[in-house]
């Protein structure tokens, strides 16, 4: 245990934890403000704590089975994909806005934030579980301390994320990070990444050239996500000012 906190490689998963935790969980910070906001001011309190105290406890259950299936065999793979579609997904903007109702009454608010956060949180549980590198230890710790920064902070994160809008693409580049070093250490690959002159530690770390191959493959997820993520991006608001320019056109010619 001592000796696992001593690690450098301890600290740099629990800010990775932390920071993956903190940007995939501003749009759950939206959800739950928007369930409570019909609710008068003492209520609205008891909702957000009751509700986001019970989708914590969820979560951490779900991200405990999600660290233990992630040691079976192209389980990793499939969650690498998932990280590498969701870093994507953050830096396209969404159309409209969230589709959650105001809640009349605490039970209620209570029920839409926790079916809405266990909705929402299969990104933070295979992206938190990732980044705990299968270590138990981290996992509970950096759960422990992003979860009172999620549910205090996360609100004030989607402001500071629309006035700078280069949180995002950090928070993207982040996951793509997690997701290239998953990709990596999937336990199916072990054997073909053998063949390809791989060499590995003697904590089953890959190596290549002695350098790690999980750093090398988490800077190309990282750049890849921002690249790919970006073009999207640009596309999508490519296509709007075209479909805004024609509909005006049609105006003018009625």
């Amino acid at each position: 245990m001592l000796e696992e906190l001593a690690s450098q490689a301890f600290w740099i998963g629990l800010a990775k934890i932390i920071g993956v935790n903190i940007v995939l969980s501003g749009d759950n910070a939206v959800v739950i403000a928007l369930a409570a906001r019909s609710l008068p001011p003492k209520q609205q309190k008891q909702a957000i704590f009751w509700g986001a105290g019970a989708a914590v406890v969820l979560r951490i259950v779900l991200t405990v089975f999600a660290v233990a299936l992630l040691t079976l065999p192209w389980l990793k793979l499939v969650g690498s994909l998932l990280l590498f579609w969701i870093g994507i997904k953050l830096l396209v903007p969404e159309e409209g806005g969230e589709d959650v109702d105001a809640s009349d009454s605490l039970v209620s608010a209570i029920k839409t934030i926790l079916i809405a956060d266990l909705v929402m949180s299969l990104d933070n549980v295979i992206a938190v579980a990732a980044a705990a590198g299968g270590s138990m230890t981290l996992l509970i710790l950096g759960l422990a301390i992003s979860i009172p920064l999620v549910v205090f902070g996360a609100t004030l994160l989607v402001h500071l994320m629309e006035r700078y809008p280069v949180i995002i693409t950090i928070g993207a580049a982040l996951i793509g990070l997690v997701a290239g070093e998953m990709l990596v250490t999937d336990p199916a690959l072990k054997g073909w990444l053998g063949g390809l002159g791989v060499l590995f530690d003697t904590a089953g770390k890959p190596r290549v050239a002695g350098l790690s191959l999980e750093l090398i493959a988490g800077g190309i997820g990282a750049a890849t996500v921002v690249i790919w993520g970006r073009w999207l991006a640009r596309r999508q608001e490519s296509a709007v000012k075209q479909g805004v320019a024609g509909a005006e056109t049609e105006t003018r010619n009625s």
